[in-house]
């Protein structure tokens, strides 16, 4: 992965669009090249674009949400609407473009950010939501974030934390650094799934103990089982006892039932025979007499069909008629209703061209008082426009609004007057160049105070060092003194510690010859030869304890002075380093000063007899006042050009008003209706509709007319007819014969109810047959006993029978307990054997890797890594320095990481004893290793370092740089190193330069 072009707009302090493409020179030439710049400038905003148009992260900050953005005033370069982010870099699969965005939208509210990928093969944008943008790129690259910013932006802090780190500090950083805390959770993770297993087999087990307890013993299991089999043979006894009084008693409910049934049918029969005896005597009469006319039925229908429809026809032809009459009245009053609005005599043959004639007039007339009402409210509006900038409303009377305007412009021009004569301006022309000259001007003044205003910061702070630097100087010169002093007294201590410690050496190396000298005791005699007196025992004991005290009086005083002289050393160092940095820093503001003296006086001599802040505040406020005259001069110019164009327009409103007026007294002269439209439309419309109607109602009586006469012919021809078949069939009249004619459904209806009654009585007398001969067979087997009797013995058999097998179902329940506890117990075993052996790998690994906070898999794990790192930064640091070697704590050391100085025989030193420079070269050589390590499986083709290089020593500096370089030229990498060492931007060409400029804005300039 080699990164092939950075472009970022307004990111950090670095405002605007800035691009750096690697792929042109002065980067195809040297890929070695420096980011330099003062601190805050934004030479690490650089690498924060990088990350955060890859991942949508940023080292300092993490994850970048709109509200980060919002709430932190982060990325965003301040007072701008928007910033992009945007990384070219090459892999295996191709070349691509990754792009961050964000901007702020026109209610000034952030939007969310926006994310894009653009793969250059096919031209073309990926097709993928902005949050899977970050895991595209990680794809693409081969590393994800975390191993990325370890594996090309390269921070030497972390690694010098880590160099001095303990063991366990350096376990977590080394976890942190390197993204190994898989091994901590795998080795939680064995503890945890053993701790499952072995809880799931005890459970087990105690299930088994409780299944023990309940068993019952192989007697009584026995005894249950034979129990169990006398009672369930009683119960069968029982059942089949209880089957014979369950048929007993059906027979005798059935020959009970049967005879139930005949009784029923018996009345079924006698009823059956009332109903059809009824039916012939009413219906069936009925019935008689219709299937005597029903050969005529047609006819009769035919007669009473003419009937109606000759007095339908008659209806009709009235109503027609008096329709008829009404349409005619309604025509003459629209004709009266037509002259009255025209005002003209009108006839059927002149209404339409009347109307017409008349409507165009009135449209005519009212078109042009809409004309003039539309001038008037376009020279309205036109007025509006004129005066929108002035404090006159436009009122409705003209008049009025003229007299205002007048006296508004006699005052307008006055006070323009008095304020061009005051600014000596002579022609209102010239208000817009006096304005541009007087804006130049304050833009000068202002920049003037800044300076004055640096220039007088400067002089504090060099009143403030100076302050300091008298302080120091009492301090520098005494503690010289001081520190001599204390350094005698701590030798002299030490001279004598060392004089005690001898004599307290030789003291017990004679005591080791009389070692039974402890043993005498005062007033017993001795051994050896037989003295009470022992006074050399007591000498002797007295003396060593005497020295001790002074040994432990002696080296206490002497840690005591040589740490004081140790603070003091410090101290003296600490304030020539201070005095230093303040002389140092109080030259430079000494020359600044000078440089801006030097450019007020240059630059700025208009003012240079301003003097201090009020001075320079006066003549500010005098500016201000000058350019709020020059803006009131401009408004007014505007004011009195706006009033002197409005005033043609108010009269030329008045003369539009004048003529409206007119034509609306024409209007309403001849015209007092709300619509012409409508009310002519309606009117003709009206008169359409009745023509049409009276035509068509004379049309629908002719027709009326010729069909009453048709129906009365055939009324008379079908009457006759009828008439004959009555006098034929002794019928009084042809309406009493049309009254025995039943419709076809009655006339159904009646011979399905007699076919009813006849099928019903048929039924009746074949079951009453049937049910006979049935409870004949039923009557030769029925048993002599009454059915009360044998239904009481039924329930005390069932009553019984019940109890009994109540006590057969808890035997049977206790025995399946056994059964299935016996099973279960069996099943367990299996269960806890066949665990024991899937568990046994949970032990083993728990044995090897397990506990409860992952401790001893994430050690071992830590100690292959950090060995693995140590191996990869010895090679680097073979190139960079080949004095030291990097390697682990051995038993008896620091539990700090170790460098072995090869050039002192192999001699082992805590890292934490070495210098700056030489640290930094350790933890450049651990970050190079680390790159290394992260991209073992992907080619890393840019790096870019940050900081450090200050440490080292010129010598140093150059060696790393030659090895830095010859890194670049081996490996074809591009690398960045991010500095603000003056050698260091001497030694590197290839500078990507970072600058300030005063309103706290960086821009970026490669050379």
């Amino acid at each position: 992965m080699k990164i092939l072009k950075i472009e970022f707009e307004n990111i950090n302090s670095l405002k605007g669009y800035h691009s750096i493409d690697f792929t042109k020179e002065p980067f195809t030439t040297n890929s070695l090249f420096a980011i330099t710049g003062p601190t805050g400038s934004g030479k690490s905003s650089i690498l924060d674009v990088i990350s955060l148009a890859l991942f949508n992260h940023v080292p300092r900050l993490g994850k970048i949400t709109k509200n980060e953005i919002a709430t932190k005033g982060a990325i965003l370069t301040r007072n701008q609407k928007n910033a992009m982010a945007r990384i070219t870099y090459s892999c295996n699969s191709g070349i691509y473009s990754s792009q961050w965005t964000i901007e702020i939208n026109r209610n000034n509210n952030l939007n969310d950010y926006e994310m894009e990928l653009h793969d250059h093969q096919s031209g073309k944008l990926i097709d993928l939501k902005k949050s899977l943008i970050p895991g595209k790129n990680e794809e693409l690259i081969g590393l994800n974030y975390d191993q990325f910013i370890k594996a090309v932006l390269l921070a030497q802090g972390e690694f010098a934390q880590f160099l001095r780190a303990k063991k366990d500090e350096r376990g977590e950083l080394l976890e942190k650094i390197t993204g190994t805390g898989i091994y901590r959770q795998l080795g939680i993770r064995a503890f945890e799934k053993n701790k499952e297993a072995s809880q799931e087999i005890i459970q087990q087990q105690n299930e088994i103990r409780i299944i023990d307890q309940n068993l019952l013993s192989d007697e009584v299991f026995a005894e249950k089982k034979q129990d169990l089999k006398e009672k369930s043979q009683t119960c069968e006894n029982w059942r089949s006892e209880i089957e014979s009084l369950k048929k007993a008693i059906e027979l005798k409910k059935s020959v009970s039932d049967l005879e139930s049934q005949l009784s029923n049918l018996k009345s079924s029969e006698a009823k059956a025979k009332s109903q059809l005896e009824d039916f012939e005597n009413e219906q069936g009469k009925l019935l008689k007499l219709h299937e005597k006319i029903e050969p005529k039925a047609e006819g009769f229908r035919e007669w009473s069909q003419n009937i109606a429809r000759i007095k339908e026809l008659e209806a009709e032809r009235s109503r027609l008629s008096n329709k008829l009459i009404s349409t005619k009245k309604h025509i003459d009053e629209l004709l009266e209703n037509a002259s009255a609005l025209t005002r003209l005599k009108l006839s059927e043959e002149n209404l339409e061209k009347g109307i017409f004639d008349f409507r165009q007039r009135v449209l005519d007339l009212q078109q042009k008082r809409a004309d003039k009402l539309s001038l008037y409210t376009t020279r309205k509006e036109q007025l509006k426009t004129e005066l929108r900038d002035t404090e006159i409303s436009v009122s409705d009377d003209p008049a009025e609004l003229k007299s205002n305007l007048k006296t508004a412009f006699s005052t307008i021009s006055s006070d323009l007057d008095k304020l061009l004569q005051k600014h000596q301006i002579a022609r209102i022309e010239d208000i817009s160049e006096e304005k541009e000259k007087l804006r130049v001007f304050q833009k000068r003044s202002r920049d003037a105070y800044r300076y004055f205003i640096e220039l007088q910061d400067s002089r504090k702070e060099s009143a403030a060092i100076m302050e300091q630097l008298k302080i120091l100087e009492p301090e520098l010169k005494s503690a010289p003194e001081k520190i001599d002093k204390l350094s005698k007294d701590t030798a002299l201590l030490k001279s004598d510690l060392a004089n005690k410690q001898l004599s307290l050496e030789n003291l017990k190396l004679r005591a080791s010859l009389e070692e039974h000298r402890k043993n005498l005791v005062d007033g017993k005699p001795c051994p050896l030869c037989g003295a009470t007196n022992h006074p050399l025992a007591e000498e002797n004991a007295g003396s060593a304890s005497v020295l001790e005290t002074e040994i432990a009086s002696l080296t206490k005083n002497y840690e005591s002075s040589r740490e004081l002289l140790t603070r003091e050393e410090s101290k003296l160092e600490n304030i020539r380093k201070n005095f230093r940095e303040y002389s140092e820093k109080l030259k430079a503001l000494q020359q600044l000063e000078k440089e801006q003296i030097q450019r007020l006086s240059t630059n700025y001599e208009e003012f240079s007899n301003l003097k201090t802040n009020e001075e320079f505040q006066e003549y500010e406020n005098s500016l201000e006042e000058k350019a709020q005259d020059l803006a009131n001069m401009e408004r007014s110019s505007r004011l009195s050009n706006s009033y002197k164009n409005a005033l043609p327009i108010v009269d030329e409103i008045q003369e539009i008003i004048d003529a409206g007026k007119n034509l609306k007294l024409q209007i309403d002269g001849l015209y007092s209706g709300s619509n012409i439209q409508n009310d002519v439309q309606q009117l003709h419309t009206n008169w359409i509709r009745l023509l049409q109607e009276r035509n068509s109602l004379t049309e629908q009586l002719k027709t009326i007319t010729s069909q009453h006469s048709r129906n009365i012919e055939n009324q008379e021809k079908v009457e006759s007819e009828l008439k004959s078949f009555c006098l034929e069939n002794d019928f009084e009249s042809i309406e009493a014969a049309r009254k025995f004619l039943l419709t076809e459904s009655e006339a159904s209806n009646y011979r399905k109810e007699k076919q009813q009654i006849t099928d019903r009585l048929t039924s009746v007398n074949a079951s009453a047959k049937t049910l006979l001969e049935q409870l004949s067979k039923l009557k030769k087997i029925e048993p002599e006993q009454e059915r009360s009797i044998l239904e009481k013995q039924l329930e005390d058999k069932t009553t019984k029978l019940g109890s009994m097998d109540t006590a057969c179902k808890e035997i049977d329940r206790i025995l399946k307990n056994y059964e299935e506890n016996i099973d279960r117990k069996t099943k367990l075993q299996k269960e806890i054997s066949e665990k024991e052996k899937q568990s046994k790998r949970w032990r083993i690994l728990n044995e090897l890797i397990g506990d409860s906070k992952g401790k001893k898999f994430n050690d071992f794990a830590q100690d292959l890594t950090l060995s693995r790192l140590l191996s990869l930064a010895n090679v680097r640091l073979k190139d960079l320095n080949d004095r030291y070697l990097i390697d682990k704590p051995e038993a008896q050391e620091d539990d700090g990481l170790v460098a072995i100085d090869q050039h002192m025989g192999g001699q082992r030193r805590s890292v934490k004893t070495l210098s700056g420079g030489e640290t930094f070269i350790l933890s450049l050589s651990m970050a190079l290793a680390l790159s290394d390590l992260a991209s073992k499986n992907v080619e890393i083709n840019s790096l870019f370092i940050d900081e450090g290089f200050g440490t080292l020593d010129p010598e140093t500096l150059d060696q790393t740089l030659d090895t830095l370089e010859r890194l670049q030229a081996e490996s074809s990498k591009t690398i960045g190193i991010i500095s603000h060492v003056d050698s260091l931007k001497e030694r590197i060409s290839t500078q990507i330069k970072l600058t300030r400029n005063g309103q706290g804005y960086s821009s970026l300039e490669i050379s």
